[in-house]
């Protein structure tokens, strides 16, 4: 997966992009993440079930990245897919990738949005269609089964007030639910009937 695309019109020699450059020119860094565990899982070195990833021993990862997120992944549990891309995100891996982009040209800081150049390189891919379609469109051109499912189902934690607002839904949700007191039980304080 890590291999260079020399000779697709994307760049000559040491200019040339890897994969995991086009995916991130292509849809940043949650693209990257997404690709490491769509291509790893594919080589068998990761495991996707219902939204969690898992590596598996005995596999050995080229790139930098995916060799990170094999180490992230490794364990009896692995971790859930939202935690694996949380974590990788913020990765020196991933974030080398972003600052070389930059360096080049290829990005915009602070937001690592493809300049002008950024997109033409990635046109030249696209014409030259030497790159797996998950790296250009995501997971969503994967065919059913359980990577697809396991990256697209994945929900982001969220953080912060976030975090806070999902616990008080759920705490709402099982004050009201069946076998509660309280409810649209016909009965309860507050007045009604009453005459003039």
């Amino acid at each position: 997966m890590g291999t260079d695309l020399r000779g697709t019109g994307a760049g000559e020699g040491a200019g040339a992009l890897d994969t995991y450059d086009v995916a991130f020119l292509a849809g940043g860094v949650q693209r990257v993440v997404d690709s490491a565990i769509i291509a790893l899982s594919e080589r068998g070195l990761l495991v996707v079930r219902a939204s969690r990833v898992r590596a598996v021993d005995g596999g050995r990862a080229g790139h930098p990245v995916e060799r990170a997120l094999v180490e992230a992944c490794a364990g009896a549990g692995g971790r859930s897919v939202a935690a694996a891309r949380q974590l990788m995100r913020h990765s020196p891996e991933v974030d080398e990738i972003g600052r070389r982009l930059a360096a080049r040209g290829l990005v915009r800081r602070p937001r690592l949005r493809p300049t002008r150049e950024g997109r033409r390189q990635l046109e030249a891919v696209v014409r030259a269609g030497s790159v797996p379609a998950y790296l250009l469109d995501g997971p969503a051109v994967l065919g059913p089964g359980p990577v697809r499912r396991g990256v697209m189902d994945a929900a982001p934690l969220p953080s912060g007030l976030g975090r806070l607002l999902v616990r008080m839904g759920k705490a709402l949700d099982d004050d009201s639910g069946w076998g509660s007191d309280s409810g649209d039980s016909g009965s309860g304080c507050g007045g009604g009937g009453g005459g003039d």
